[in-house]
């Protein structure tokens, strides 16, 4: 069952969680009741029961402080650690054995751009980290086996085992390979279409 999937993950990952006499803590944990309240609501949603679904998210949201919406794909042996300030998107999609620290956001590009109906959100791949406050927005994918550093900001497709780092979402790794200083300087990398604007100065 994904409930106690959910339980040996944490076992797993978090080197806070010791079995043995105390191992009731990870009842305690505020990233398991977030996502056991999911499984329930988006298993309402997939039924279309209207209302009860969002409800069960906004409770869950105000206890843990994770926000999760209903409609969201979340696949097996998925992590948060900590969990304060995370925000899920309704088109999110999120693969196998992923791991998400607190404040990560995977968002739209807002109301004004975004249509109604359609993705708007973004699709992770499996075995991906996401680091703590990084923001993927938009209907683009996170290649598997890749890692989004602390703060970082992603706006275009990350290849699979690729890291992305810093505010303006430099890769530093690209599809397993080490990325240049001089790549790395001129902030574009044309292979994977990371900006549209600046590149050796012009614009």
């Amino acid at each position: 069952m994904k409930m106690f999937d959910t339980i040996r993950t944490a076992f797993k990952k978090d080197p806070a969680l010791k079995r043995g006499i105390n191992f009731l803590e990870v009842l305690l944990y505020q990233g398991v009741h977030a996502i056991w309240a999911h499984r329930i609501a988006h298993l309402l949603y997939r039924m279309k029961i209207p209302f009860i679904p969002r409800l069960i998210s906004q409770v869950s949201r105000f206890f843990t402080l994770i926000e999760i919406h209903p409609g969201a794909k979340i696949g097996k042996r998925f992590f948060i650690d900590h969990g304060a300030g995370i925000v899920i998107g309704e088109t999110t999609e999120i693969g196998d054995d992923v791991m998400m620290y607190h404040g990560v956001t995977l968002g739209g590009h807002g109301w004004w751009v975004d249509d109604k109906g359609k993705k708007r959100h973004p699709t992770i791949g499996n075995n991906v980290v996401l680091g703590v406050g990084c923001q993927i927005l938009g209907p683009i994918t996170i290649g598997d086996n890749s890692r989004i550093g602390v703060n970082a900001v992603v706006l275009h497709d990350v290849p699979p085992n690729s890291t992305v780092v810093g505010e303006l979402g430099k890769a530093i790794v690209v599809n397993g390979k080490k990325v240049p200083k001089t790549d790395l300087k001129e902030i574009e990398l044309p292979e994977i279409g990371w900006f549209k604007g600046k590149k050796n100065g012009n614009k």
